[in-house]
This record gives C-alpha cells, structure tokens and sequence, in this order.
C-alpha cells in the first residue's frame, strides 16, 4: 500500500531514481505483530530486500536551506525529502498498519474548554475518556495546530512555532506498546532512513516495560535511554480519569559529544520529534492509579521537526514548509536572508511562522476581534504588520504606499497549503480581504501608537536614570495604547523588552477590571451611597430572587432613598428607590431590561393603601435588587410589608425574546460558521439586539436562512431544559459561555435541547412553541468586525407583521394596485421619474448653453504681447450639472487661450463653481482644479478636479459676488504678467 501510494504520488516526477539510493539495513526487518490487519509487517512478517530497496528510492528529493533558490542543487542531496513527502509517507506508514487515515479537524475545536485546536489527540478526546465509543479500532491523521503561549519563542529558538502540523498514530483499545514502540522505530529508521546511532529515548522513571521493549526488542543502547519524571514524561487528562507514561525519540545532531553528561534537554543537540503516550491507567481522586480496561496509544510527531532533519537545515524555519514564505517576505523589505543579521533572521521568521497561522485560522473561520479565537487571530496579525515595518517593508512592498503587504506575503502561504488543507484555495478570496482590511486598519493608528510608546519608553528610561531604579512602563500607559491605538498588550511588552524596559502588568489589570466595571456599570449598577457617604449597602443582605419560580411574592422594605439620601417614609409623587429582603422582579443582566410592575400596600388600621409602580430592576453590589419606581398612592415605608407583582405580559415578552436571542446565536453559527461569537445583547420587551463577530454584512439570503431555522426550531415545540452545575461540567457538556467572563463555581445552564446550551441567568420560555414567530428587522455594521442584529418575537412579533400589513394596505390603495403588484408598479413609477429627471435636466442643460451663447459676448481680453480671453459670470440659479454644461460650450466657441469661471446658487444655502481653462492657459501653469479650490473656500466649501476643467461647491451664496470679483482679478493679475 504504501509503495503503491508513493509511485502514484510521484511516478511523474522528472527526477532520476538512481541517487536517491541510501545506506541499505540488513535484508530483513522485524516487524511488530498484529491480529487485527493482514499485512506482513502488520502481523509480523518481514520487509523483503526488494520492498525495502523500491522504497527507499521512491523518496522525494528536496534541496537543503542552502539550495533552495537553486533548484539544480537537488541532485546533489539524496537524503533530503519534501514536508509534503513526509506527510505523505507517515500516513502511508501507518494505513499499510490498518490504520484509518482521518482528515485535519479544523483549528477551531468543538472542545468547549479549549480555544484553539492545540494536539492532534484532540479530536479524539471523547473517545480517550469514554464519552463516545469509537469508530474505528486504529486512526492516523495529519493534524493543523495552534498554539500561542510559546509566542515569544518564534524566532529566538529554532523549533518553537504558532502554527504546527502534528503527524499521529493512535490505537483505541487495540494495540498497545510493543506495536507503537515497533512502528516508530521503523518508521524513524527505515522509511525516513535515520541512523539509529543518532536516536535517543525518554521513557518515565518507573516505567521499566518500555524500558525494556526499548532495549531488547528493538535494540536502543541503554546508554542512549534516559529515565526521565513525572513532569516530563507522565501525560494526564485532568485531576482524575485516563493517564499514562510517555516515551519520546530524540535525534542527535551532534553524536561526536558521546554519551556522558548528555541532556535531551539541550535544544543545541537534541531535537525531540516523536511522543508517544501510553493511556494504560485511570487516576483516582485519592490519587491512585488502577489499569483501564481499555488502553489506549496517543503519538505526535513533528512535521516541522522531521523536516528540519531530513532537509538537513539548521532550523526548523529553513524548510521548504517555511522558508518560501520568508523569501517572499524578504523580497518584499528588499533583503536577503541568507546575508542578513541574527535579528533581520528573527524577524522574517516571525513573519513566516506567524502568515501560517494566521491564513489557516482565516480558513477555518476565524474573524479578527478584540475577545477569544478573533483576539488571538488579530494580535498575530498586528504583530507582523510591526515585524514587517521592522524589516523596511513599505505599503505593499511593491511601490504602493497605501497598499496592503500580508495578502502579497498570504498568496505563498495558500500556494503551499495545497497538501495541508485543499480547502484554504477555495477560501484565498475571503482570506486575501480580511487581511487586507485588518492591516489597513491596524495601520491607520499604528504610527501614532508607535510615536506614543517610544514617548513613553524614554520618560520611563530617563526616570529610571535619574531616580536609579528600573526603568517600567506604567500599566495605565499600556492600557492607553491597547484602549485607544489597538496595540496588543503582548507587542508592547515585546517592544518595552527590546528597550530593557518592564511593563507594570498589575496596573494594566486594574485598568482592564476598570473599563469592565465602568461598561458593566452604565447598564448594571446602581449608586448607593447616601450623602454622607456612607453605603447603605453595607447594611442591607442580598436580596432572595425568586422570579424563575414565581411572579408575585409578600416582602419586606429593607431600605428607600431619594434623591440619594435614605429615607423611612416616601409619599405619592415621589421617585424613589426600594431595597426588598426578596423580590420576584428579574434585575437587569446578561443583556435582558429590568422587569416592570407593581407594588401594593393592602389597606388596614391607621394605613392607607399604597401603590408604587416598578419601571426599572438594577443590581448592586454583587445580589443586591434596587426597584426604581413612583409612589402613585398613598405612603411606603422602612419595615412594611408588601405585595410585590411583576407585569406578567412584559415579562412574558422578555422571556420570549431571551430564548429566541439563544435560537439565533444557534442559527448564526450554522449558517456563517461556529466560530462567530457574542459580542453583546439587549434583551427587551419589544425587541431583541444581538451583537456578533463577524467581517461582513450578512447576505440577504444567509439572513432568510436564519429566519427559517428559527421559525422551525419553533414551530418544533421544543421543551426546555434548565439545570445548576458546576462550571467545569456546563463546559464539559458543551455549554457556551462568553469569553472573558468571569463566572462562578456553579452556573446555571439553559438548554434548547439539540439546538442550544448556554450559560445564562436569564429568564426564558418553558417551550419553543410560546415565541410563535421570529423576524429580523435589521443588520447593520457597528463597530470593525462587528454586526448587529435587531429582531421581533412573540407578541413583538404579532405587532410587527400587523404594522406592516397596515402600511402594505394603505400603499395597496394609493397606488390602486393588489398587493402583488406593489413592486411592479413601484418600478414603473420610478423608471417614470427617472425618464421625466432626464428630460427636466436635458431642459435645463439647453437653458444653460443659451445663457451662456448670451454671455459669450461679455469675455474681454487682457494682456499685451499675447492676448487671453477671461469670462467670469453668475448665471442665477443654474445647477451645478447645467453649470457644467454651459462652461464645456464657453470652452468651445471662445478661441485659445480662454479663462472660464462660472458660479450660481441653485439652492437654498448651496453654491456651485466651475473653472474651464484652454490649452494655452493651462500651458501658462495654471490649473483649474487648484484655482477652483481656493475660490470655493471664500464660499465655505471646496473642490478640484483637471488642471483644464474643474467644479466646486460652498454654503454660503451671500459671499459668491465676492468669490467671483475675486476670480476675475486674480486672473486678470495671472494673465496679464504672462502677456506682457
């Protein structure tokens, strides 16, 4: 299988086969054994002389770092292969094995406890704890990854990236140890032809079985196996649940060190390119481990690494998967790599490993903004785009500079990402737009942000000096530059670092939590402090809410202010504020308005009755309920009992349009992809506003696709599900939470079964079946990569329809048209309109040229030796389109040199000008558009255009004698000088 695969793949390469030739092993090769696949080398066979040596002349060459750019120099290295080689032959390897080969998962992980896809095991995580059983017995896949917290690594070492590929292995319940460790011996050195004298093995301290099976089955020296601890080589799934030991291979780049003293940690010898985990055990909450029933292999081997190896390159940036990608990037600054300092290599290899992340997250779907997968996405892209300015990168690199550099650097990353993901082509216009308009973005405020910081950088250096401490940059600065410029936190600690500045992280918190609050605030909280000073909140329990059950509850008044102040009595008329020791009223959060209604005093000894109508619901301080209403009868005071009731009809909107907000974030990620995600909400009684991540407007069609989804999850009269967790079991089980919110250890979880799981606090119908309709009003852009949804429901939606009937209705009678035809007609009026404007400005444009035929005459000439024809008139209330007109007859009937300049007011408040010079005029080094614009200014507006015909505009007709008077003598003033 795998030979066939491999002279599919590369019959037609023109390469000669005969230099291809590596050192031969020995004519035979144990094989691991296996019941389960019918292969000989699955089932313990031997790998024939013949089959070894066809192999290993089917391997791909690729030229060395140092031969890239020449691609003569491939015959001189028969031992390099090709990243997309590699890939190839690992899956290959594994399938000839019974291995089912599984597409990438995307980067964006259905693992609601991840944000980014960061191992190739973690598709498979359900079925490692036994969440879901599996479907095959063997996998092998070639996984894209992300991951960010080696971020500040790109670059500095030669191994740590973004955005890596993961080739794996894994075994669910099937083989275990003796296979794995077999297979990634051969694979190591046998298809890709290592010296095995240049291979180390890690294995756990106490795991003397693959100690074993290192040493004596597969023959490792014991020299070159190191026993290594917990930390390195034990992998756990959490607290407790499925756990093993790992074993890892190394490569030695350098052998002649010999084997005493020798660290596989040293990254200037060692390269460790394969893990292997062996999920033989489950951890108990006393901590101790018990063997499962069913073990499990889990492997990871390194692309990048692998390549670096076999390609011979000194890193793992100088490959054929990334080095194309700095040549292009180097082309675009005007520099060699191969020539340039250490920190110019940094820089192109932060610029080569960071395109790869960002064009294959793009892919997946993943939209720049400022929270979650977006943030991650945005701040690698800003983070080249100042990496590139570094590098001498101007605009687009290519001359323009108003262009865009990263589409041009994004164009090599997509040509190379053929066997990676087939699909990114198909995705290259989407890619090549957002990158293009986050960069122009980013680099309208980034000369700005940069002056700032290097502002901030040398007060906080001449500081230090004069105060002999540590130069640091305060947190609110940073703050300033993230808040206001768009400047990541992390690039400003980067950029502070390559100063020897710190950064005050603690104060740049505190800002962070600062804005949070004030946001929260405008909305969500309530002032409780009285006049003194004091807080009344300092007395006053939480309030018990018990709304979800229940609409009407008996409480007690704990406190009342006005105005501020506390009060013990508040009499009909006044405004006032009420704290109740419980309340059935829902207080505003996560988005839903404040429930309305009443308050009842009931009438009794030496008591009037008393009324007091609730308009609004805010927490404070944590769970505590401020009611904001109006006495409208009688007296309320501290310590009385009332009858507290919530408007059952509004909260019955409220909650319809809660629900119908979890079903539309629901459709929005089926229909524009899972990764958009909350940006904000309003939920309200006669409407609902959603606010999401997203690069675009919604197209007509995507929007009536939601409105189906919706109406038919409603139509489906689903029953919902409402329970309180721990929050570590609501992620587990998928619930989606905003990110960068703070929760607590138990939430409650809203559940549209099959359709939604949310966090949520808010109150919410009992069936689908009570929203009865949902329509969407708008969408609109609010902010960059950010859209807002408004939209009806309920009896909202009931309203609306019946609104639009009515206007329907009366159109239908204006225009004595069925409703089917409303559209038709609409189009006949306004092709009517248009035909009947066409011919008004036709008139017009004729009424202008006979004005000037008239005027014509009125042109006077000027100058001596060389004589120039100026006309400069007002012709009333003439539009600017016929003002056009008349000036282009003026230019054709007055001879060369001629000086036009014409003015009206066709409007209330409006002014239109406009300059016609002839060849010779122009000739004289004046040009209309120029002239125009400085007219037009006396007029308080403006224009240009041509240097031979030009139009402006202004608000001030009062000042258009002047403005003319104006033109006239400057010309004449020109013109005369010229002649003479």
């Amino acid at each position: 299988m795998v030979i066939h695969s491999l002279i599919n793949n590369y019959s037609g390469l023109a390469v000669p086969l005969f230099p291809l030739l590596l050192p031969l092993p020995k004519l035979a090769i144990p094989s691991a054994t296996s019941t389960s696949t019918s292969t000989a080398a699955a089932a313990g066979g031997f790998i024939s002389f013949k089959q070894l040596h066809l192999r290993r002349r089917l391997l791909l060459p690729f030229c060395t770092s140092s031969s890239l750019s020449s691609p003569n120099s491939q015959d001189n290295d028969s031992n390099c292969v090709s990243g997309d080689s590699i890939r190839e032959r690992f899956l290959s390897f594994y399938a000839s094995r019974g291995h089912k080969v599984l597409p990438s998962a995307s980067l964006v992980p259905d693992d609601p406890t991840v944000l980014l896809t960061i191992a190739g095991m973690l598709q498979f995580k359900p079925i490692f704890l036994g969440k879901l059983p599996r479907q095959v017995p063997r996998a092998t896949t070639s996984q894209r990854c992300i991951r960010t917290n080696d971020i500040n690594n790109v670059g500095h070492t030669s191994r740590h990236h973004t955005f890596f590929e993961m080739l794996g292995n894994f075994s669910f319940g099937d083989y275990f140890k003796k296979q794995a460790i077999q297979w990634a011996w051969d694979l190591s050195t046998i298809e890709f032809g290592l010296p095995p004298e240049r291979l180390w093995i890690s294995v756990y301290q106490d795991d003397h079985e693959t100690f074993q099976l290192w040493s004596q089955q597969v023959g490792v020296p014991v020299e070159r196996i190191k026993r290594l601890g917990e930390e390195d080589n034990f992998w756990t799934s959490g607290v407790t649940g499925p756990c093993g030991p790992c074993s890892e291979i190394y490569y030695d780049f350098h052998p002649e060190r010999g084997y005493a003293d020798a660290d596989l940690g040293d990254d200037t010898r060692f390269i460790e390119f394969y893990n292997l985990v062996f999920m033989q055990y489950n951890k108990k909450d006393d901590g101790s481990l018990e063997p499962l029933k069913q073990k499990n292999i889990d492997t990871g081997l390194g692309l990048e690494r692998m390549a670096r190896i076999l390609q011979k390159a000194p890193n793992n940036y100088e490959t054929d998967l990334i080095l194309p990608i700095i040549e292009k990037a180097s082309e675009l600054a005007n520099i060699s790599y191969g020539i340039s300092d250490d920190q110019t290599k940094r820089y192109l290899k932060i610029v080569g490993d960071h395109m790869r992340a960002i064009v294959f997250l793009i892919s997946d779907g993943v939209v720049p903004s400022n929270v979650g997968r977006g943030y991650v996405v945005r701040r690698l892209i800003r983070r080249v785009v100042r990496t590139g300015r570094l590098l001498g990168i101007k605009g687009d690199g290519r001359g323009d500079p108003e262009g865009a550099f990263l589409p041009i650097i994004a164009q090599k990353v997509l040509e190379l990402s053929t066997h990676i993901d087939a699909d990114v082509k198909n995705r290259a216009p989407r890619i090549l737009e957002e990158l293009k308009r986050e960069e122009l973005r980013f680099v309208q405020t980034l000369e700005r942000g940069e002056k700032l910081l290097e502002e901030k950088l040398v007060d906080a250096i001449t500081s230090a000096e004069r105060s002999g401490t540590v130069p640091c940059l305060a947190g609110e600065d940073v703050f300033i530059l993230y808040d206001t410029y768009g400047f990541p936190m992390e690039i400003t600690k980067e950029v502070a670092e390559e100063r020897g500045v710190s950064i005050d992280m603690n104060g740049f918190d505190i800002e962070m939590e600062k804005q949070r609050r004030q946001s929260q605030a405008a909305h969500n909280t309530v002032k409780l402090a009285i006049g003194s000073g004091t807080n009344i909140a300092d007395n006053v329990p939480d309030t018990e809410f018990i709304g979800y059950e229940s609409l009407y509850c008996k409480a007690i008044v704990a406190s009342l202010v006005v105005n501020g102040d506390p009060a013990v009595q508040v009499r009909e008329g006044s405004n006032v504020e009420i704290l109740l020791n419980k309340t059935p009223f829902y207080a505003e959060s996560g988005g839903q308005i404040g429930d309305h209604g009443f308050l009842y005093i009931a009438e009794g000894e030496n008591q009037p009755k008393a009324i007091v109508e609730i308009i609004d619901v805010q927490k404070s301080f944590g769970n505590i309920f401020v009611h904001k209403g109006t006495v409208q009868k009688g007296v309320l005071e501290v310590g009385k009992l009332v009858e507290a009731t919530v408007d059952v009809k509004l909260r019955q909107r409220a909650k319809v349009h809660h629900t119908a907000t979890h079903l539309l974030q629901a459709a929005l990620k089926k229909v524009i992809g899972q990764e958009t995600s909350q940006a904000g909400s309003l939920v309200a009684f006669d409407r609902l506003r959603f606010d999401f991540n997203f690069h675009r407007p919604l197209l007509d069609g995507e929007l009536a696709e939601i409105e189906l989804l919706i109406n038919g999850w409603i139509e489906d009269a689903i029953l919902l599900q409402t329970k309180v967790m721990p929050l570590a079991d609501a992620k587990r089980e998928g619930a989606i939470a905003m990110f960068g919110e703070k929760y607590g250890e138990e939430v409650r979880v809203v559940e549209v079964p099959g359709v939604s799981m949310e966090l949520c606090g808010g109150t919410h119908v009992s069936n689908t079946s009570e929203i009865r309709g949902f329509k969407v009003i708008s969408e609109q852009g609010i902010a960059s990569g950010v859209r807002r949804i408004e939209a009806v429901a309920g009896e909202a939606f009931i309203e609306y329809v019946n609104a639009r009937d009515l206007y329907l209705k009366q159109l239908c009678s204006t225009l004595k048209v069925k409703p089917e035809e409303v559209t038709v007609r609409i189009e006949n009026l306004l092709e009517e309109l248009r035909v009947a404007r066409n011919e008004n400005s036709a008139v017009r444009a004729k009424a202008a040229v006979y004005k000037a035929s008239v005027i014509a005459s009125r042109a006077f000439l000027v100058g001596h030796s060389k004589q120039y024809r100026i006309l400069v008139e007002c012709l009333d209330d003439v539009d600017a389109e016929s003002l056009k007109s008349a000036a282009e007859y003026l230019m054709e009937t007055l001879a060369d040199p001629a000086a036009i300049v014409l003015g009206s007011c066709p409007g209330e408040g409006k002014v239109s000008l406009v300059a016609a010079f002839t060849p010779g005029v122009v000739g004289q080094g004046i040009q209309a558009g120029k002239f125009i614009g400085q007219i037009a200014k006396l007029c308080g507006g403006g224009g240009g255009g041509r240097p031979n015909f030009a139009q402006a505009g202004g608000r001030k007709p009062e000042n258009l004698a002047g403005a003319l008077e104006k033109a006239k003598s400057e010309l004449i003033a020109y013109l005369c000088e010229k002649g003479n």
